[in-house]
């Protein structure tokens, strides 16, 4: 069986790559240097003359910006031990972190981390990266476990990760398959699952992707604000109320829905590809979109609303479109499973609130790119590294990328931030990220 391939939206545009035409370069800045080297001519170029004593008549600079060569620096800590007259030897405490007899240094761990995460290296290579460049010989059991450490490290920050999320107005929610291939792995298959603002990012790994694996994450359970998702059956809201536990009671929960409109476009393109004839699924499509730049422009003129006729044509046309398609495409009551197109018009009808909700609130954006955006390296991930081993690997890549993502998202680098959580002062959100 030949799968069929993705829908895409993209379009031709006859633009050669690159950057576009007009725009300015980028190159680089002299700075302030660190070393400064001095070089003088001996003779001179027109009659041969010796400079040695000749008058200065000004300087050409030009900088190289080099990387120092990667060493580890080895400090010791020397805690002495002082006898008193009473006869008791006390010893000096030693500085934080410094525990073992022989140990590598915060920012060693950091770099290791960094590499398996964030850059997405397999622990084998970052082991070989890390000797190569520094001379340091660290094996693949001890970035296991400085994973592990930061895994743990990470609890609390996670924790309120998510409470600050379930406090946002809008919440991108999807979540994207995981291959696992270690010994005892049942399926071969995990998931991880995201829950993303425009400032803080919280992922959950589980190896279901349904409800079971959302309300253990535990954001979408409490939540009261809007939700932008695709159109996966699992996000109905009805559903998230569970049974009662011993944590509590069942929670309904009480959010509103998005649904993404770059998907339901996706869909309208190949429903126009399966039926060449007929027009509706370009008219929803181009209403869709007129009402998606509206959008942006009220956001830009700083209005709250989309100009009114605009909205009122716009929205005219998409009903006009689907009842269309409607007609084209009636319910066959003689099957119990209808055709794509007839479930997809179904979906336009029934759910106009839910994907035009980004009309009536401009704070709710159209498509859930942050989401997707937020999950696109989990396959890198896997394109790079191959399969996670372990659901135990998978739920600490999870929680170190999700604060890594939330500290870049708030103007942190991902090295700041790690660098941080190894000296005991790691980047923390704050309340004003909620809002």
């Amino acid at each position: 069986m030949t799968r069929s391939r993705p829908t895409s939206l993209r379009q031709k545009t006859g633009r050669k790559p690159g950057k576009a035409a007009g725009e300015g370069g980028a190159a680089l800045a002299f700075k302030v240097p660190d070393v400064e080297h001095d070089w003088y001519p001996a003779s001179c170029r027109g009659c041969g003359a010796d400079l040695a004593d000749a008058a200065e008549a000004g300087v050409v600079c030009r900088q190289v910006h080099e990387l120092p060569e990667p060493t580890v620096t080895v400090t010791e800590h020397r805690m002495h031990k002082r006898r008193c007259r009473c006869g008791c030897v006390t010893t000096a405490p030693s500085p934080a972190g410094v525990d073992a007899p022989v140990s590598y240094g915060p920012a060693l761990r950091a770099l290791a981390v960094y590499l398996v995460v964030f850059q997405l290296l397999p622990i084998a290579r970052t082991a070989e990266l890390i000797s190569d460049l520094t001379g340091a010989t660290v094996s693949e059991g001890w970035i296991v476990n400085v994973l592990a450490e930061a895994h743990d490290e990470l609890a609390e920050i996670d924790r309120t990760i998510k409470t600050l999320i379930t406090l946002s107005h809008v919440v991108h929610a999807d979540e994207t398959s995981m291959k696992l291939s270690g010994r005892g792995v049942s399926g071969g298959k995990g998931w991880l699952h995201v829950a993303a603002t425009t400032a803080l990012t919280s992922y959950h790994a589980h190896v279901s992707r349904g409800l079971k694996a959302v309300r253990e994450h535990g954001v979408l359970p409490v939540f009261a604000g809007v939700v932008v998702h695709d159109s996966l059956s699992m996000y109905d809201s009805a559903k998230f109320a569970g049974p009662a536990d011993e944590q509590g009671p069942s929670i309904a929960s009480a959010f509103v829905h998005q649904l993404c409109g770059a998907h339901i476009c996706r869909e309208l393109v190949a429903a126009a590809e399966r039926h060449p004839g007929q027009y509706w699924p370009e008219q929803a499509k181009r209403a869709l979109y007129v009402l998606n730049q509206a959008a942006h422009t009220a956001r830009e003129k700083g209005g709250g609303v989309i100009a009114a006729e605009v909205l009122a044509e716009q929205t005219r046309l998409f009903r006009q479109a689907v009842r269309a398609g409607l007609a084209d495409h009636p319910r066959d009551h003689y099957r119990r499973e209808q055709t794509k197109t007839r479930n997809l018009l179904e979906r336009l009808r029934d759910r106009e609130d839910d994907i035009l909700r980004f009309t009536r609130d401009l704070a709710v954006p159209f498509t859930n790119n942050r989401a997707e955006g937020d999950l696109r390296m989990a396959k890198t991930k896997v394109k790079v590294s191959g399969a996670m081993r372990t659901m135990t690997g998978l739920k600490q890549f999870a929680r170190i990328r999700g604060y890594i993502s939330s500290a870049r998202k708030n103007g942190v680098t991902a090295w700041a931030a790690l660098c941080g959580l190894f000296n005991g002062n790691p980047w923390r959100p704050s309340l004003i990220q909620a809002t």
